[in-house]
């Protein structure tokens, strides 16, 4: 077959291996939802946040207008209220906004299973994509794996109808798959105990919903964010807030700027923070440019 012969199945061939990538770009291009002020808490609430020993906290608390409970000793490796009331009340519409957004984002899988007990196979290891419940889920005693084999870099989102419980229920990731890059946008109240084992629950959990939207945490861990409508009540619960404590370490700041980053107030102070690290740099610059400069004229005058 001569080249000419060749060159049309050669282009058909090309549409087709395009189309066939097209058709999973779904599943592999989704973008993580910007929680904005949102995401330097680890645990956010409206109404009221309660946390009851034993349990610790890594991270900011915020909750307004309502109130913080912290009676029986609960351990606070963060700020908390009132100290982050205003940086809270701006956080909450950043935290719905991110939930609307993630309300809007096309399924790849459906699921419409009410109930999961035990070790469940077809639920995983599941790889990047979104996943939708078009009602409320019960997981007893089970374990869903988030593998990143494929991507670890990659976006999961979890879209529940209306509530979620589980009882001993494990979410874990595998492979280089990031918690901070978990989202679960609950429609309605999130209830989460230890059954035969204090469960790991990775990823942040956005219960948004206007109505209902609380989560309730009995033992067992939560790695990434807790963020709520309505309450947050934890009992004997550690609250793992690295995804939070990282977006505050990173702030608006070049990585390599030396700036304190803080609850912002407004956009114009997170661009006057990116102005003080670039005229900051800009200063170590011209700095080690003068002191070259200087070397050079010793050099110079050594050298008659």
């Amino acid at each position: 077959m001569d080249h000419r012969r060749k060159y049309p199945w050669s282009c058909l061939l090309a549409v087709v291996a395009l189309l066939f990538v097209a058709s999973f770009q779904p599943v592999f291009a989704q973008t993580a939802p910007s929680l904005g002020a949102a995401s330097t808490f680890s645990v956010l609430g409206r109404t009221n946040v309660t946390c009851t020993a034993p349990g610790v906290i890594t991270g900011d608390v915020g909750v307004y207008p309502g109130t913080f409970t912290n009676t029986t000793g609960c351990v606070i490796a963060g700020s908390i209220p009132p100290a982050t009331n205003a940086a809270a009340n701006l956080a909450l519409t950043s935290f719905l906004n991110a939930y609307d957004a993630l309300q809007l984002t096309p399924c790849t899988r459906t699921i419409f299973d009410a109930a999961f007990t035990g070790n469940v196979p077809a639920l995983g290891p599941l790889p990047p994509g979104v996943y939708c419940f078009p009602a409320a889920v019960t997981f007893t005693n089970t374990t869903l794996t988030l593998d990143g084999s494929t991507n670890p870099n990659g976006i999961w989102i979890f879209k529940v109808g209306a509530a979620l419980t589980g009882s001993g229920f494990q979410v874990v990731t595998i492979n280089g798959a990031n918690p901070c890059n978990v989202f679960w946008a609950i429609g309605g109240a999130v209830t989460l105990s230890t059954s035969t084992l204090p469960p790991v629950f990775e990823g942040n959990i956005l219960a948004g919903a206007p109505v209902g939207g609380s989560v309730t945490i009995t033992g067992g861990s939560v790695v990434g964010r807790v963020l709520a409508n309505v309450a947050v009540t934890m009992t004997g619960t550690n609250i793992h807030g690295t995804c939070a404590v990282a977006a505050q370490t990173n702030g608006n700041c070049n990585a390599n700027c030396n700036c304190k980053h803080h609850h912002n107030m407004d956009k114009d102070k997170d661009c006057d923070k990116n102005k003080n690290c670039d005229k900051d740099k800009d200063k170590d610059r011209d700095r080690d440019r003068d002191k070259n400069k200087d070397k050079d004229k010793d050099h110079k005058g050594h050298s008659h």
